[in-house]
């Protein structure tokens, strides 16, 4: 049985895991202090990493103005659909607003084109 989360929070824990890659790469230039080339590459690199993480903030937060709020009927709280099929935020409810999907397998295919 596959595990699945809310999309959103997905993209959200991708970027705050790029901030810390970021850091943790920045921090390794320590062990380089005498080769300033080295230094560099690596502030460069954690820095990138930084402003991906973001890009990634700033696109998800684009994505999440036009996801489609419901409210989850196991745990009554507000949460977002973005796609076909999504999960609660909260309680991992599976949710769908095609109504083709109802009382379907949860799958997250069902958000591919292909289908």
């Amino acid at each position: 049985m596959k595990k699945y989360s809310n999309k959103i929070n997905k993209i959200r824990s991708f970027a705050l895991s790029l901030i810390f890659i970021g850091f943790f790469v920045m921090y390794g230039a320590i062990f380089f202090r005498e080769n300033q080339i080295l230094v560099l590459i690596f502030m460069t690199v954690g820095l990138l990493c930084i402003i991906g993480s973001t890009v990634v903030y700033g696109w998800i937060g684009l994505l999440s103005t036009r996801a489609v709020q419901v409210v989850c009927p196991s745990c009554n709280k507000h949460t977002k659909v973005l796609g076909r099929v999504d999960m609660c935020m909260y309680c991992n409810e599976p949710l769908t607003l095609d109504s083709t999907l109802e009382g379907k397998e949860f799958d997250q295919n069902y958000n591919s084109k292909k289908q």
